[in-house]
């Protein structure tokens, strides 16, 4: 399996990698107030950290994430793409994209493998109801190297009306309750452990993106009315712009840079690996792809459905222009052609 992702960047002060477990030296990160202390980076999570090193840097790449408008998937559906639709199969018989697919999300390595070869396509589109679960997927196969797939933004539901699951999920619920304080990151602890028993980052990764696989989709998503209810019980990441977290965010959330995390490893063990972890952005879509990383190191992510669409619909319309929200409107809905 071709391995393609991240490129670390140690930039903190006394920093080093080797093939046992060692104590990385950090110094205080002042602008975000965190007092970085002696922390252990394991073995295996070393190993695989230097082979994603050592293939490349999607995480950090211009290219992440990697999104397509279904406006773009319609003109170029006589050309050289191939369309993977990962919603039930119930769900994709009663409509879908002209020519597509239906996998399911556990045989999609397989499918990649053996089914078909990828890289004969100009695009590989996935597929599936509102774009979130479809982005998720897609960090995972372009992690694994797979340079030319794409998630259709807002899935089915920006393609036809009739398949719209977007609108169910806009909510202002919650928008009595956001906070504009900052919250500190947490201490470092370190990285999950791996515990494959190997000794060869190539060999981990394999490891990894096969368990990821395996544990499939229904643990992935989150609802706001979960993660409102005891904010305390996450540790809550705010995947966005500064000015957007500052005018208003979900009670304990702490943001994390976008362009600034993933792949950092500064960033990555100050993300608890004992409790659960919920990231969110303004659709769902940006943090679908932070989760399915997360998840490939270990820790117990999840992305927050519909992002800040579904507890601030109303202040995210009202600031549209000010913040550049991404509220979900009728604009985004297509009445392009299914099939059946």
């Amino acid at each position: 399996m071709k391995i393609k992702s991240v490129l670390i960047i140690l930039f903190f002060a006394g920093s080093f990698f080797s093939c046992g477990n060692k104590q990385v030296n950090h110094s205080t990160d002042n602008k975000d107030n965190v007092s970085i202390d002696t922390v252990a980076i394991n073995n295996e999570s070393q190993l695989f950290l230097k082979d994603l090193e050592e293939n490349g840097d999607y995480v950090n790449s211009k290219n992440f994430p990697s999104l397509i408008k279904a406006s773009i998937v319609n003109e170029e559906l006589d050309k050289n793409i191939h369309i993977i639709d990962i919603r039930p199969q119930g769900e994709f018989k009663k409509g879908h994209i002209k020519g597509a697919v239906n996998k399911e999300f556990e045989e999609l390595p397989a499918y990649f493998e053996s089914g078909i070869k990828p890289f004969e396509y100009d695009k590989i589109i996935m597929v599936c109801a509102t774009g979130q679960l479809a982005s998720y997927t897609t960090s995972l196969l372009r992690l694994m190297g797979y340079g030319n797939v794409y998630a259709m933004r807002w899935g089915m539901s920006a393609w036809n009306n009739s398949y719209d699951n977007w609108n169910k999920g806009l909510s202002s619920q919650f928008e009595p309750q956001l906070q504009k304080d900052d919250n500190p990151k947490n201490k470092p602890t370190g990285m999950p452990e791996l515990a494959t028993g190997l000794n060869s980052g190539a060999e981990i990764g394999k490891v990894r993106f096969s368990k990821t696989f395996e544990e499939g989709l229904d643990s992935v998503l989150i609802s706001a009315d979960k993660v409102f209810a005891k904010p305390d019980a996450y540790y809550i990441i705010n995947y966005e712009r500064k000015d957007k977290y500052d005018n208003g965010h979900i009670p304990g959330a702490v943001r994390y840079k976008p362009d600034a995390t993933l792949g950092i490893v500064s960033e990555l063990i100050t993300i608890p690996h004992d409790k659960p972890v919920v990231v969110y952005c303004g659709t769902g879509h940006n943090s679908g792809f932070v989760t399915a990383y997360l998840r490939l190191f270990g820790y117990n992510a999840k992305t927050l459905s519909f992002g800040n669409n579904g507890f601030m619909y109303n202040k995210m319309n009202n600031e549209k222009q000010a913040l550049s929200w991404m509220p979900f409107s009728k604009a985004d809905v297509n009445d392009f052609k299914v099939v059946k």
